[in-house]
């Protein structure tokens, strides 16, 4: 949100206010800056103005423990971009919120109290469980109606979160389980290189089953019912930009990749492609990018892990997650109203 100090640029006679109201979710991850701005509506919300910006916060958080100077003036530089198209927007309510990098680093906390100083910006820092509730919110619209459970798969740069959703049942009650493993695409990468040889890929991709494996929500996902239909939902840069290479697009469209469903086979063959990639050549794809270039084979092998895990015979790509899951709590839409909404629950069931 916005620090008080800025409340005189919002005041009630603005038209800005008067009109339908305009929201704001900014979500500051390990490798993203990205903020959505979208007005009210009577459905839901319309994006009007979008930004990201790859900041790379976490870098070399997995060996010194810390945010570096220059990876936190990367990144107040774009929250003051952020800030900045907020108020050109006539922003009325926001949630700003910082991911792994921040709950991780041990002057997390010092990094959030600057962004405010300098910025005006207050940065919420979630937990895991919010971090993955939220992105789940987010992807909900995406849901199919045939399907009883839900596996999110929501690969970060400094952690991957996953939940298990039972559409039949309340989340207190069993319906809905979370887990985060403290490695992403940066930190894996850091850990492993970014150009491994098949056996280094191997070693990473053990690595990550290993710590996946010793989750006791692993254990109880194997003890259940899995009678109906299992939905498997990939939101994070990896699998979105798995789907566009896939789609042989000659640059990223989201309208395209948002919604895609790739076999268990397509996903194999696009990561095995991009491990024979050198990062020049990877950078110089119009859907990777230098950004992107050294990080996609640590999200693929992330990917892999969880496919030794679950067996999934395919997954459907969501270019979507945390931001419209804030936006959608903005407006009051919790999970249950969604899951309601999706046919998940009976109406007359679900709380306001």
């Amino acid at each position: 949100m916005l620090a008080e100090d800025d409340q005189d640029l919002l005041e009630p006679g603005d038209p800005a206010v008067r009109a339908a109201p305009i929201l704001a979710a900014l979500d500051l991850g390990t490798n993203n800056c990205r903020l959505l701005v979208a007005r009210e509506t009577e459905g839901g919300f319309e994006v009007i103005d979008s930004f990201s910006r790859i900041v790379r916060l976490g870098e070399g958080l997995a060996h010194t423990g810390r945010l570096s100077d220059g990876a936190m003036t990367r990144t107040i530089a774009a929250i003051r971009v952020c800030r900045g198209i907020m108020l050109k927007r006539g922003v009325t309510r926001a949630r700003c919120v910082a991911t792994e990098a921040c709950r991780r680093a041990d002057n997390g906390q010092d990094f959030v109290e600057r962004v405010r100083r300098q910025t005006g910006i207050r940065l919420e820092v979630l937990n895991q469980e919010e971090e993955a509730s939220l992105a789940l919110l987010g992807c909900l619209p995406l849901i199919d109606h045939a399907a009883r459970h839900l596996l999110m798969i929501d690969i970060g740069g400094g952690s991957t979160e996953l939940m298990w959703l039972d559409r039949f049942r309340r989340p207190e009650d069993g319906g809905a389980h979370s887990l985060s493993l403290p490695l992403g695409v940066v930190t894996l990468s850091e850990s492993f290189g970014s150009e491994p040889d098949p056996e280094r890929y191997d070693r990473m991709v053990g690595f990550v089953a290993r710590r996946l494996a010793a989750f006791e929500p692993v254990r109880w996902y194997e003890q259940q019912d899995r009678q109906g239909r299992v939905q498997v939902l990939g939101t994070s840069g990896t699998v979105t930009t798995m789907a566009a290479i896939h789609l042989g697009l000659r640059r990223y469209d989201r309208r395209q990749v948002d919604g895609t469903t790739l076999d268990y086979d397509v996903l194999d063959t696009v990561g095995r492609h991009l491990r024979t990639l050198t990062n020049a050549e990877r950078a110089a794809h119009p859907c990777i990018g230098k950004g992107r270039a050294d990080l996609v084979v640590a999200g693929c092998a992330i990917l892999e892990a969880v496919c030794r895990i679950w067996p999934i015979e395919r997954l459907q790509v969501a270019d979507r997650g945390v931001r419209e899951g804030i936006l959608n709590d903005l407006l009051g839409k919790g999970l249950h109203q969604m899951l309601a909404l999706t046919g998940g629950l009976e109406q007359a069931r679900v709380s306001a």
